[in-house]
């Protein structure tokens, strides 16, 4: 017979999103908890009658109490269990052509695949993982194994080191989890570019997977034209702009380390005598090329996250119209203005509204001319729009 699991019971009511098959039980939800589960064990979620509503990992620590591995009260959460799981979403990516050799893509988004917490990057034949939520930390050994087992790659590597972990009560970590240690630099094939990512200290998981699609389209703006790339990280956006026609490309980084990349990315594609490196504070640099009349046919603005809760959401803006006021100033009259944030709290409308405030304040008109999103290998599960955090606009400006 088969050991019953603690249970979480949930207050009157409190079951609705449950039905609706959003994954997550927030801790104020909770009437009580039955049995003595430990930080990422397997739980029974029932409403106020008792009635089964859903299986999750615990996490003690977390307002986020406990996430959903499955609504089947038939289907145990075992090694067979994840493996369906893995095999399901790298199958995904099979048949989305994304699985080519010395290729890179997500292979596992977390909520969004099943698998709430956890993180799967490929880079050519290598894997990089990063466990987030408790649940997905308690099953990190035979995941690793799993990951081994269904991708065949060379090695595992561990990034566990973004901020969720200190919210799940997790220590970061990072290191080989199986098969052979990554190389310092490992090159990848991205369309018609050649990357170099750093699996151990790149930002991430290594590099930014998400923006592949997006700057393939902002490229088709770059032909013949002067290009900005602010904050370049490693010259994505620059390089596809440049393999697309583009006369020059200046890339502004606040990390040296990252621009050293964007060298070697540019030197490996042979575009380095169409590049300008500067490391500086990107608004600092954007405001003295505004002063000395410094002017671009396409600028691309792709900032780090400036917005991590709800409640740095009014800072955070104010950020995002800063850098976009001075991004507008730098576009020449008829050029265009690619300008994205990946920051979940931010919705697409909000920052809308936030570009067409920066657009007055910089005394620009601008059109939209395309709405640009995550891609397919970051899919966004229909019932948890918490997995939609990257948006994007291409605006023609005047």
């Amino acid at each position: 017979m088969a050991r019953s699991l603690p249970k979480i019971i949930l207050k009157n009511g409190r079951e609705k999103s449950l039905l609706r098959r959003h994954p997550w039980v927030f801790s104020g939800a909770i009437e009580r908890v039955d049995g003595a589960p430990a930080s990422g064990d397997t739980v029974d979620i029932v409403d106020s009658a008792g009635k089964f509503v859903a299986r999750a990992a615990f996490s003690p620590s977390s307002q986020i109490r406990a996430r959903v591995w499955t609504f089947d009260a038939a289907e145990p959460v075992d090694a067979a269990f994840l493996r369906r799981r893995l095999a399901r979403a790298v199958d995904s990516r099979r048949k989305l052509g994304m699985l080519g050799a010395g290729a890179a893509c997500r292979l596992v988004f977390g909520e969004s695949d099943g698998l709430p917490g956890l993180i799967v990057d490929r880079y050519a034949d290598f894997v990089v993982c990063q466990f987030l939520a408790a649940g997905a930390e308690r099953w990190r050994e035979e995941l690793a194994d799993l990951l081994m087992e269904i991708s065949a790659p060379r090695g595992v590597y561990e990034r566990s080191e973004a901020s969720a972990r200190r919210k799940e009560g997790l220590t970061s970590r990072r290191g080989t989890l199986r098969g052979s240690e990554p190389p310092a630099e490992l090159e990848v094939d991205v369309g018609a570019a050649r990357w170099i990512v750093d699996i151990v200290s790149g930002q991430k998981t290594g590099a930014y997977l998400d923006q592949q699609r997006n700057r393939t389209r902002v490229a088709d703006f770059a032909a013949g034209g002067e290009v900005l790339d602010a904050f370049s990280y490693t010259g994505g956006f620059a390089v596809a702009a440049l393999l697309r026609g583009a006369a020059s490309a200046t890339l502004v980084e606040s990390s040296a380390e990252a621009l050293r990349i964007a060298e070697r990315e540019a030197a490996a594609n042979g575009l380095t005598d169409r590049c300008r490196f500067v490391a500086a504070s990107v608004f600092d640099e954007l405001r003295e090329q505004r002063e000395a009349g410094r002017r671009y046919d396409l600028v691309v603005l792709d900032p780090p996250k400036f917005v991590h809760s709800a409640d740095q959401v009014n800072a955070g803006s104010r950020g995002y119209k800063d850098v976009n006021m001075l991004g507008l100033q730098l576009v020449r009259s008829g050029g265009v203005l690619a300008t994205f944030s990946c920051s979940g709290h931010v919705d697409a409308a909000l920052f809308q509204k936030i570009v067409a405030g920066a657009a007055l304040d910089a005394r620009r008109d601008a059109q939209i001319i395309e709405r640009l999103s995550q891609p397919a290998d970051h899919p966004i599960a229909i019932e948890f729009p918490e997995a939609e955090y990257l948006k994007g606009l291409i605006l023609r400006v005047h």
